[in-house]
């Protein structure tokens, strides 16, 4: 009796995705994994099942058909695989880079009980590379103008998932971004050789091809403000989708030595302000030898491979917590210990310590072990008496986490915060206390990851598309509207 395809099917193994070897890419920035060959894509692609019920739909936050986007794959159609993610997702380039397939799509994907799954993220970088690398990019048909105007302020994952949905249903959208670099922390966040810029710059011009106007260095709050933008310059609605810049310290002594960064500032500097090129551009930067990296988070394994292609000879990262509970990505702690960087976990700082110049030279730790569960599931880490120790180290980044700016927010009349300062909005809808006024991403979330933010700003552009036609209104009474979890959906750095 032969053996059913879909038998056959699971038995293939998982196709691997060709990469730089750690000894090389360490000291360039270029991008880490290679990507697919058509070959190996369509290989890949043979591994779907193409279920009935399919499971992995459940864990995307943009509703991307990924069972026909697979499909398309397999029978060689390429662009149209790239076209049907653009359906409902305007950044798979992005998308297939830095989205956590692992714990989303791919965690429901049914391969996976029994074996690995199918690669679905890396699936959709190669479709997306493949239709802009052979110039195959066509912009989809737009519904008739509608004559009327929004305004997104941000210009990260949110703001243009929102722009690109609300321009496709006939809107005029301008986005304000308060760089000179539209991408947001796509752009100024995420180092080149995990997401490389020309790949944000070719997914931002692909929205500006559809008709999204681009106003750069605008600091909303600062240059105009939210209320100027809905009753003096005619726009019908407002998308906020300013993040969470604003970094988080540790209040430990020492703090404001010299050589001591926080997370964004220093990838801020090395990433959109092209550090990473020097000396094309000269961006002032510390270059440690002994680089110290406090958290365990994504943005703590950037800063870490970052200071190591900037020519550190020893990298750490100092975390309070021990392996297992590491919120980074399996495959970014992978990569950060293949290229050379050494963890030291249960510790956490205690103090900075520096010379006659102001300049850090060392951290004082403390040894810590793990007691009860906090409220993040965790177990709490618990100092361990009389065990502290010291570390030898000429630039320390703090990687523990950002919060809300608040520029924006105190500059906006009406809009109902939480305690911890971000933007009080329905989860459903992302609907504010300010009639008119939507958000979504970190600004409501706290850091998160980019497909969550993105799956925000798919909601919020249906909900202020039926209310630009009338259906409803833009505002809801304040009982009506859900606190958003004070805590990240993502656990943090700490």
């Amino acid at each position: 009796m032969n053996e059913r395809p879909s038998k056959k099917r699971e038995k293939k193994p998982r196709v691997a995705m060709p990469e730089q070897a750690p000894e090389v890419r360490s000291h360039n920035f270029d991008e880490v994994p290679l990507g697919y060959t058509p070959e190996q894509a369509q290989a890949e692609a043979e591994r779907c099942l193409q279920c009935k019920r399919p499971f992995c739909l459940e864990g995307c936050p943009v509703n991307v058909d990924i069972p026909g986007f697979i499909g398309l794959i397999v029978e060689g159609k390429f662009a149209e695989a790239a076209r049907k993610i653009k359906e409902t997702n305007c950044l798979p380039a992005v998308c297939g880079r830095v989205c956590p397939q692992e714990s989303q799509c791919e965690a429901r994907c049914v391969l996976g009980k029994k074996g690995e799954p199918v690669a679905i993220g890396r699936l959709e970088r190669f479709v997306a590379d493949y239709e802009r690398d052979h110039e195959l990019i066509e912009l989809p048909d737009k519904a008739a103008p509608t004559g009327k105007r929004v305004a997104v302020v941000g210009s990260g994952p949110a703001g243009l998932t929102v722009a690109g949905d609300l321009i496709l249903l006939g809107h005029e959208v301008t986005i304000f971004e308060a760089f000179h670099k539209p991408g947001g922390v796509l752009m100024y966040g995420i180092p080149e050789f995990r997401l490389p810029k020309t790949i944000v710059e070719k997914e931002v011009d692909y929205l500006h091809r559809l008709g999204a106007e681009i106003e750069l260095n605008q600091v909303i709050g600062k240059s105009i403000t939210v209320d100027e933008l809905l009753d003096e310059e005619g726009y019908d609605a407002v998308f906020l989708g300013v993040g969470a810049g604003l970094p988080y310290f540790m209040g430990v002594p020492g703090e404001n030595l010299g050589g001591v960064y926080s997370a964004s500032e220093y990838l801020t500097r090395s990433n959109l302000m092209k550090a990473y090129v020097f000396p094309e551009y000269d961006t002032p930067v510390v270059h440690g030898r002994t680089v110290c990296v406090i958290g365990g988070g994504n943005v703590a394994m950037d800063s870490a491979r970052t200071a190591r292609r900037l020519g550190a000879e020893n990298v750490y990262i100092v975390y309070r917590r021990s392996r297992a509970e590491l919120p980074a990505r399996a495959e970014e702690v992978h990569h950060a210990e293949e290229e050379g960087i050494v963890f030291k976990l249960l510790c956490s700082p205690i103090e900075y310590l520096g010379d006659e110049l102001g300049m850090v030279r060392q951290i004082r730790c403390q040894e810590m072990e793990l007691g009860e569960p906090d409220d993040s599931g965790r177990r709490r880490p618990v100092p361990k008496e009389g065990a502290e120790f010291t570390l030898d180290t000429d630039l320390v980044i703090v990687a523990i986490g950002s919060g809300a700016n608040p520029l924006l927010t105190q500059t906006t009349r009406g809009l109902d915060l939480n305690r911890r300062g971000y933007i009080v909005a329905d989860e459903e809808t992302g609907r504010t206390s300010r009639r008119g006024v939507w958000a979504g991403g970190d600004i409501v979330t706290g850091s998160a990851t980019v497909i969550l933010a993105m799956g925000a700003g798919k909601a919020a552009a249906q909900d202020m598309h039926a209310y630009l036609r009338g259906e409803r209104e833009a505002s809801a009474p304040m009982e009506t509207i859900e606190q958003p979890s004070l805590r990240s959906p993502v656990r943090d750095a700490t």
